[in-house]
């Protein structure tokens, strides 16, 4: 979750992913344009239910903290179950995933009800948003895609947020280029299953196709990244630009969610633990400096101990660098479910022991980096993002949003720690829409 984005005013709370975080810079501008006042906004997430605790518990506190102020709860939870919200007393205005960045949405229309959340799966496009940039965050990111055509046995995404659609590629291109003129240095291509771009688009472009486009389109762009994508779908342009692109970061996070065959077919996964590790290595022999991360589900329906090492020993064994790991959480309507559950302590242990590879998996990453010059993107005063995701702390300073050279010098187990130098990795030299970045030689 993230904090409110003001103190006063329209706030807007944050839960959930980075497509979320996007669409809350849409929201802050439609409800501007509205002329919303003394309000706060919740953009829920549904992905586990304490995501949806946390959302309940944060609209109480911000009753008890405004008492004046208009409480309006959207995103994906109040998508799939406007009613739980629209039954609580602090709640004024329950607003769908597609009713969210409408115009006049946020508008005084009490004729319209204090509830209004159409079938998602009756939206067929995903808007040309446009917007100049995240409140108080180093990179942009721009939504591509959104919805999702697969139904895993354990996600209520899909309902959500509908059937996947695709943002048209010249949308996309002048929305990049956009944000590069407002100085980001760093682009990330977000949505719900960005692989899946282009699908339902005349002509089915693929992914790889629009990377190579913005690339092309959009010179003065330093640094392209893409949010978490499905191992199934690294089309082949998308290989290529990784291998001959140096813009294109070289960071995968992968939806794995396990590393056994039985439990990501139980899943409804499209892919196997033979093709996780065959696509990694189809990567690494393309660029090899590209860092991986994953997600993990721990104790899904039916795992048992052999199963969950399958998935504990891919870690090492795909030279993954970043987890996110989520314990089993039963979301209602899934088949998921329904399936035999594995006992709650189970789970948690279980959970505990695959984060704890994720960090013995970290701190390899890191000592790979000992000694080594990074190009780093600064995303608070001390602390930088490296092209391969790596998070540096670092000694000196260097304006918010730029690249800097930093010299790694050791690691906490966390990131790595670094100084400052007087120049920047060759790949990393890139004009900006509002300055230069200079380089030497390393």
């Amino acid at each position: 979750m993230s904090p409110p984005a003001e103190q006063n005013g329209v706030d807007i709370v944050t839960f959930g992913c980075r497509l979320n975080a996007y669409e809350s810079e849409v929201i802050r501008k439609r409800a501007a344009e509205d002329g919303l006042t003394d309000a706060v906004v919740f953009n829920t997430c549904a992905v586990t239910g304490e995501a949806v605790r946390q959302a309940r518990q944060a609209i109480r506190r911000a009753r008890r903290e405004r008492p004046g102020a208009r409480l309006i709860v959207t995103g994906c939870a109040a998508q799939i179950d406007p009613q739980a919200f629209a039954g609580m007393a602090e709640v004024d205005l329950v607003l769908g995933n597609a009713e969210k960045s409408a115009a006049g949405a946020y508008g005084a229309q009490p004729e319209l009800g204090r509830v209004r959340v159409n079938d998602i799966m009756s939206v067929r496009e995903t808007a040309g948003h446009l917007i100049d940039g995240l409140k108080d965050r180093a990179r942009a990111y721009v939504e591509v895609q959104n919805g999702c055509d697969h139904r895993c046995t354990f996600c209520v995404i899909p309902y959500g947020r509908g059937n996947s659609r695709s943002a048209a590629a010249g949308e996309v291109v002048e929305q990049v280029r956009r944000l590069t003129a407002q100085g980001y240095a760093e682009v990330v291509l977000t949505g719900v299953d960005v692989t899946s771009w282009g699908a339902d688009l005349p002509g089915q472009p693929t992914l790889g196709q629009l990377v190579a486009r913005i690339l092309k389109l959009v010179p003065e762009l330093p640094r392209l990244r893409l949010s978490s994508i499905d191992a199934a779908e690294i089309d082949p342009d998308l290989m290529r630009c990784l291998a001959e692109e140096p813009r294109l970061m070289p960071y995968l996070h992968l939806s794995l969610q396990a590393g056994d065959d039985m439990i990501l077919k139980r899943m409804k996964r499209r892919h196997s633990r033979a093709d996780a590790l065959k696509l990694i290595a189809d990567v690494r022999a393309a660029r090899p400096d590209t860092a991986f991360g994953a997600d993990f589900i721990a104790g899904f329906p039916t795992e048992t101990e052999a199963m969950f090492d399958n998935t504990l020993s891919l870690v090492e064994e795909a030279g993954l660098s970043f987890l996110h790991v989520f314990p089993f959480s039963a979301r209602p309507g899934t088949p998921a479910a329904r399936m035999p559950r594995v006992a709650g302590p189970l789970v948690k242990e279980r959970a505990a022991r695959l984060r704890a590879a994720g960090d013995a998996a970290l701190a390899r990453h890191l000592q790979r980096q000992v000694g080594r010059r990074l190009a780093g993107l600064v995303e608070r005063d001390g602390l930088a993002r490296a092209d391969d995701f790596t998070e540096i702390a670092f000694e000196g300073e260097a304006t918010i949003g730029s690249i800097v050279p930093l010299d790694v010098t050791g690691h906490d187990g966390k990131r790595v720690l670094a100084k400052i130098s007087g120049v920047i990795p060759v790949s990393a030299k890139r004009k900006t829409g509002t300055h230069e970045h200079q380089m030497a030689r390393a």
